[in-house]
């Protein structure tokens, strides 16, 4: 079979105009960064607004393994198979971020035929918005190091200043640095940091804000640093929050593409799921439920990360709600849960597939815990056996849930109709999305939460410095918000070489601070990294472009 790039840049894309007319949407309402790629205007959302809203559909995924899961292939494959039966279908899934793109995970258009395009523009560029989150953030930076050497007139402590710089690259010689060298003229002599972009406050904000307005009052509200008091300084004390929304005036509207099929897909943020909420942007969930009857929407990593946290912080703090969930699981990471190594996933072996597909079992449970009706789809290899599928589809409707095979990678929408049809079925029976924690409940509480019903944790043990900050966050009047846990993407625990379903581990918080614009309090835990680094070979070695611009290496 051909590569994922080959099959994107083989593929007849429609006029961008033409994709639009499915969603209701003219020309005029359109902003085009060329034929395949378009900005929804401020008039094109209000337009939407009169409209009544479609079901909204999560998919989300068992942790991921080398051995891949498939999560957003399956999601443009659901969309694709749902307009095949003939309903009008949206998706709205996140913009790729350029670190992972460059180094081990590869990009998040989808793959096989069931796939978002323009690829290459998605996973490179775009249309610019993670660039004008970077400058966003990085002009904040500037302007807070500017104030201090201008005469500190709010006393910024700068043993104390909390706000980052970030990159859009993985680049782990940036995590911890110095500034100020050279002089007095250079500015204070500090340490700083740099996270990647996807991990910026900034980015969060976007993907939650309503629209302007609400946009500069959560930026207005970043804490970048406390006085010398203890008191904290936002970015509306820099004066910071005009520009900063200037350079965001773009990204913040939604982005239109299509699939392989024509099927309408807005790609809109990228909050990364593991040190941030994993889902993408309100406006664009909010404008495809206006646009369809059905919007099938991912969120990051597994279940335990993008999936809890889609539903208690996306879902929360905007009003949304999943009509039906969808699991992904594949059988090589089953297997690889089951303790075999990846070399090895291809040969049948049913003895690593029961002991791994205690992993799929906790998902289940997990978002069962929601009161949403639940379909586990099993993205299918060719190296997949029949006993190793029977196995896994009795182990699933013998604990409440209906199943599908999908076969989107090789077929795309013809091979998505089984799951398509459960889903709609799933969305016939009743049910009432309640989240996990309430808002009353202590910040302690709710990390212990997520820690014993989400993760399977005995419970959460906090470092000095993590109770400190939680009292002082507390104090500060936070502790109603909810908790963005920071945690490995790789296992349930904190840990991650504990695969399958562990047991009997407590969960680490090392570090708590709030992301007060974005509206949440991030607790960290683990060796998480807010700037991740490159591989020995990283998917940067084989990426090229030729002299007639075609660009080949990306996945």
């Amino acid at each position: 079979m051909k590569s994922d790039i080959e099959i994107a840049q083989e593929a007849q894309l429609w006029h961008i105009s033409d994709v639009a007319k499915k969603t209701g949407l003219t020309e005029e309402e359109l902003e085009f960064y060329g034929r395949y790629k378009a900005k929804i205007s401020d008039e094109g959302l209000k337009k939407l607004e009169g409209n009544g809203n479609g079901k909204l559909i999560l998919v989300t995924a068992i942790n991921p393994t080398p051995a891949g899961e498939g999560k957003t292939t399956t999601t443009v494959g659901l969309g694709d198979a749902l307009q095949k039966r003939g309903k009008n279908a949206v998706i709205a899934i996140r913009e790729p971020s350029l670190g992972p793109c460059f180094g081990i995970k590869g990009g998040a258009a989808g793959g096989g035929y069931a796939q978002v395009v323009p690829m290459e523009d998605l996973n490179l560029h775009f249309t610019g918005d993670f660039h004008a989150v970077t400058s966003a953030n990085n002009l904040l930076a500037a302007i807070l190091d500017n104030h201090i050497q201008q005469g500190n007139e709010l006393n910024i402590d700068t043993r104390n200043i909390v706000w980052k710089r970030c990159l859009d690259m993985n680049d782990r010689a940036l995590r911890d640095i110095v500034i100020g060298m050279g002089g007095k003229a250079n500015g204070f002599v500090r340490e700083d940091h740099f996270i990647i972009t996807v991990a910026s406050e900034i980015m969060a904000i976007l993907c939650l804000a309503e629209d302007m307005t609400d946009l500069k009052q959560r930026l207005s509200r970043i804490i970048v640093a406390y006085d010398l008091s203890g008191n904290p300084v936002t970015a509306g004390d820099l004066k910071a929050v005009g520009s900063m929304a200037a350079l965001l005036k773009d990204a913040i509207r939604p982005n239109l593409i299509q699939t392989l099929e024509h099927t309408p897909a807005l790609v809109h943020g990228g909050p990364f799921a593991n040190i941030a909420h994993g889902c993408n942007s309100v406006r664009a969930t909010k404008a495809a439920l206006k646009m369809a009857d059905y919007v099938v929407t991912e969120a990051g990593f597994g279940s335990d990360l993008g999936g809890e946290k889609f539903l208690d912080i996306k879902c929360r703090l905007s009003g949304l709600a999943p009509d039906a969930i969808v699991i992904v699981a594949t059988i090589r990471a089953l297997k690889y849960n089951g303790g075999v190594p990846k070399a090895e996933l291809s040969s049948e072996n049913m003895e690593a597939l029961k002991k791994g597909i205690g992993n799929l079992e906790k998902h289940m449970e997990n978002m069962k815990r929601y009161g949403v009706p639940v379909v586990v789809t099993l993205n299918a290899f060719v190296s997949d056996t029949e006993q190793e599928t029977a196995f896994v589809r009795d182990f699933v409707e013998g604990r409440g849930c209906s199943f599908a095979l999908s076969e989107v990678w090789e077929k795309g929408s013809e091979g998505g109709l089984d799951l398509a049809d459960r889903v709609l079925e799933a969305m016939e029976e009743e049910g009432e999305f309640t989240p996990l924690y309430n808002d009353d409940l202590s910040l302690t509480e709710k990390m212990e939460t997520v820690a014993k019903q989400i993760y399977g944790a005995e419970g959460i043990s906090l470092t000095a410095a993590a109770k400190k900050q939680v009292d002082k966050l507390t104090e500060m009047g936070f502790s109603n918000l909810p908790v963005c846990m920071a945690k490995t993407q790789y296992s349930l625990s904190d840990q991650p070489a504990l695969l399958g379903r562990p047991s009997g581990f407590t969960v680490t918080v090392r570090e708590v601070y709030v992301s007060a614009g974005a509206g949440f309090v991030v607790a960290l835990t683990g060796n998480v990294m807010t700037m991740p680094g490159l591989s020995k070979n990283p998917a940067a070695y084989s990426i090229d472009v030729n002299d007639e611009g075609r660009i080949t290496g990306l996945f």
